[in-house]
């Protein structure tokens, strides 16, 4: 009876595939489809969490089946992540007129992603102090301790590399290794890679013209390739968010949420505020927030269900470069540092609330200025080299505890609302590299306001 249950429940899901078909087919905006694939995928998860229960055989053969599309889809995207992101960013770098604005653009990316990202840990500290929460308010389970157990024995391997070996890690020893993704760095290693790669190129074209002339030509028809490429992707999203969206809701622990809803909600308020501080830095420098608001929320949508920064980075500079008329290199770059540094949620956030909770266990006071002053400025110096996928926050929080000597252990008291509130940070994380690209690229003056304001250059980049 249960594999009848499972059949019946993957045609639903075939039957809303078709429907978003069919509103390709009638030319509905791209816009529109995914979010009628995030709609659907919501109503479809709660349905059947509702009808068979968390944790049912039918449930867990359902969830498997509809991951060959949902895991599927991100799978194609984090294929096309490192060739997008060594050929775009090699492009860009041959095409600039003078190679100091590779080091201005680079600075101001950085700068951008590190300076939220400490704004982002003052409004973690603040939210978790307006909620009170604490690491006592919890009750340790079984499944709690054991993650505790987890997370002491991987900051035992973290402690093992001192601060000069860490920034060793983004340095390629081995790019055909990083081109694997198998480092946490390796995204950042590419692009280490790939502007060694451009350098030399322009060298290259002062002496000997022909050969950097040959070249170029490769790398440009190599560029027109892999946007091919990407765009037949991206095609797939809103089949892809469908199915995240429905395996999202359907496997999602509402018991744990609803038992530490303060946590939920604290972690969201905070969220939500930094999200609107991104929107007020975009109208500080001119640019209409709903404007970029809009244009972004198809790339959130995709970083909310898909919990993977790196896994975005296709979408994000597809975004940039046609909705936001952000220049090329600009938003290769930001999208590619914004998946391994200066992530708002992940590495700002959800560290300085761990902290706060963590702090009057161990007899220390979260509000005293020196506290304050130094688990900002640790978050900043450790939101570099934070993984882009989904557990990267994990991390983040090991680094940071173990900096203020705090026990880590605590930290797996969240493990229920965990995937819950990693949605919400990896849409932070993401906008907050897109705000990066908007303010480096108006900063440099190398925006193009006409297609920011341009209502319907979203419709014209994303109707795929």
């Amino acid at each position: 009876m249960s594999l009848l249950y499972t059949i019946v429940n993957i045609a639903v899901l075939v039957i809303l595939i078709g429907l978003l078909i069919w509103m390709q087919k009638k030319h509905f905006s791209f816009t529109k489809r995914v979010f009628t694939g995030l709609g659907a995928g919501i109503v479809l998860g709660a349905i059947l969490q509702l009808v068979y229960g968390t944790g049912s055989e039918v449930l867990t053969e359902t969830t498997e089946w509809y991951s060959i599309v949902g895991s599927g889809y991100i799978r194609f995207l984090m294929m096309i992540v490192v060739p997008l992101v060594m050929v775009s960013i090699i492009q860009s770098i041959i095409n600039l007129e003078k190679t100091a604005e590779l080091g201005k653009m680079s600075a101001w990316i950085i700068g951008i992603l590190i300076t939220t990202t400490m704004i982002a840990a003052l409004i973690g500290i603040g939210s978790a102090t307006l909620f009170d929460l604490s690491a006592d308010q919890i009750e340790a389970g079984h499944a709690e301790n054991e993650r505790g157990t987890m997370l002491e024995t991987t900051l035992g391997e973290v402690e093992n590399q001192s601060a000069p070996q860490k920034i060793l890690n983004f340095i390629p020893s081995n790019i055909f290794l990083d081109m694997t993704g198998e480092r946490s760095t390796s995204v950042i290693a590419v692009v280490i890679f790939s502007v060694i790669v451009g350098i030399a190129v322009l060298g290259v074209r002062r002496k000997n013209p022909e050969q950097a002339e040959m070249f170029t030509k490769i790398v440009n028809s190599l560029y027109a390739v892999v946007m091919r490429i990407v765009t037949l992707i991206l095609r797939l999203t809103p089949y892809g968010i469908l199915a995240l969206m429905a395996n999202t809701v359907a496997s999602t622990d509402f018991a744990g949420i609803v038992e530490l809803g303060k946590f939920v909600l604290a972690s969201y308020v905070a969220l939500i505020v930094m999200f609107v501080i991104h929107l007020l830095l975009v109208s500080l420098f001119g640019l209409n927030p709903f404007i970029y608001l809009r244009k972004v929320i198809p790339v959130l949508g995709f970083a909310f269900t898909s919990r993977s920064s790196a896994g975005t980075i296709p979408l994000n500079i597809q975004a940039q470069r046609n909705s936001l008329g952000i220049d090329q290199g600009i938003a290769n770059m930001s999208a590619s540092f914004g998946a391994t540094m200066g992530q708002n949620g992940c590495a700002g956030i959800y560290p300085a609330m761990l902290a706060v909770m963590i702090a009057p266990t161990v007899g220390i006071d979260p509000l005293s200025p020196g506290f304050i002053l130094q688990l900002v400025l640790i978050i900043g110096i450790s939101s570099f080299g934070i993984a882009g996928v989904g557990g990267g926050a994990t991390f983040a929080a090991l680094i940071v505890l173990s900096s203020m000597n705090m026990p880590v252990a605590l930290a797996g008291l969240l493990i229920s609302i965990e995937a819950f509130i990693d949605m919400g940070r990896t849409a932070l994380n993401v906008n907050g590299s897109m705000v990066s690209g908007t303010l480096t690229s108006r900063i440099l003056k190398k925006m193009d306001v006409k297609i920011f304001n341009d209502k319907t250059a979203i419709e014209e980049s994303s109707s795929l």
